[in-house]
């Protein structure tokens, strides 16, 4: 029988400090994820120093509670495998030097990982991959559609020109008082209202698949201010729904046309804002009415930001023999087709 494999990930590239063991790069052993949610929202996002602080703090409680829950030592573990970019440079560093602390106390081989790669291989943790597949990546800092031939292969055929769907759903959310993340609050928002209002729909020149939500957002803004010089009331839930239906439209089409064009045997949603019930209700809806092709949408858990993720795609590194070595570095804008 084949020898079965340990790795144990480590992610800290924004706001959550995680840790997790994954075996043979499909089945979860512990999973330890540890938010910052709370210390950001009085400033409506992300404060890169006070999350560069709170990982100080947190990685090594997280780190002994995940090998509690596993019931393993160092000794039982086969690699460590950490997120190196892209992210905030100051919270990708502690990770980073965490790893290789870890990895050269205890010689094991070090593996870094890209962030938005760790998002794709979620799904392995919920079912095998099966190539050519498309992933749609939708986060606060990305939008994109990647094409996979074979493990380990990421061609970019779409990606945002301006704004994320992530960002442009928090920017909205700001606008309309709402705490941060904005993201779920808009999505409970939408299913309370209808989409009335009449918003832009970015599609870009023809047999394009990148993405523009700068627009959109500029939309919802003049559209309240508008409404307010004017006296008028719009309601929230309505404004929610429409700007939603025009995020979720842009991106449900788009990754549509392309799985046909590309012939894909599998669609995943991957990212932050694959937790967002309209989108992946829309996606379901779209992918139920087309043949030969299986959609994969991770559980909620899976889909923030953990560790977990970046062990399953740091475990087929490890099969391929791709190692760093102790001057591995965080690289906050790492190009994921050049990683």
């Amino acid at each position: 029988m084949e020898k079965d494999i340990y790795v144990l990930g480590l992610e800290t590239s924004c706001d959550e400090t995680a840790a997790a063991i994954i075996k043979n790069g499909r089945e979860i052993i512990a999973n330890v994820v540890s938010s910052q949610i709370e210390s950001h929202k009085r400033f409506g996002g992300v404060v890169p120093e006070i999350a560069s602080r709170h990982h100080v703090e947190q990685i090594t409680v997280v780190l002994e509670e995940t090998l509690k829950q596993a019931g393993m030592t160092f000794n039982d573990l086969h690699a460590i495998a950490v997120t190196k970019g892209p992210g905030l440079v100051g919270s990708l560093l502690i990770g980073v030097n965490a790893a290789k602390a870890l990895a050269f106390a205890h010689q094991l081989p070090l593996i870094g990982v890209h962030h938005i790669a760790g998002h794709i291989y979620a799904n392995r943790l919920v079912e095998e991959l099966t190539f050519p597949l498309l992933s749609l990546v939708v986060s606060g800092g990305h939008t994109e559609l990647i094409l996979m031939k074979e493990h380990g292969d990421f061609q970019v055929i779409g990606e945002t020109r301006d704004d994320a769907a992530g960002e442009a759903y928090d920017k909205v959310a700001r606008t309309l008082g709402l705490p941060y993340p904005g993201g779920p609050h808009i999505d409970r928002m939408a299913v309370e209202g209808e989409a009335t209002i009449d918003l832009p729909r970015a599609w870009l020149e023809e047999g394009s698949y990148d993405f523009s939500f700068s627009g959109l957002k500029s939309a919802v803004i003049n559209t309240l201010h508008n409404a307010e010089q004017r006296g008028e009331y719009i309601k929230p839930e309505d404004l929610a729904a429409s700007f939603q239906g025009s995020v979720i439209e842009v991106l449900t089409a788009k990754t549509v046309k392309a799985a046909k064009e590309f012939e894909v045997k599998q669609v995943l949603l991957a990212g932050g804002v694959a937790a967002n019930k309209g989108l992946r209700k829309a996606l379901e809806k779209q992918f139920a009415e087309l043949k030969n092709v299986d959609l994969l949408i991770p559980p909620l858990s899976l889909c923030t930001d953990n560790a977990a993720m970046i062990a399953a795609a740091g475990t087929v590194l490890y099969e391929q023999g791709k190692f760093e070595n102790l001057a591995m570095n965080g690289y906050p804008g790492l190009d994921i087709e050049q990683n």
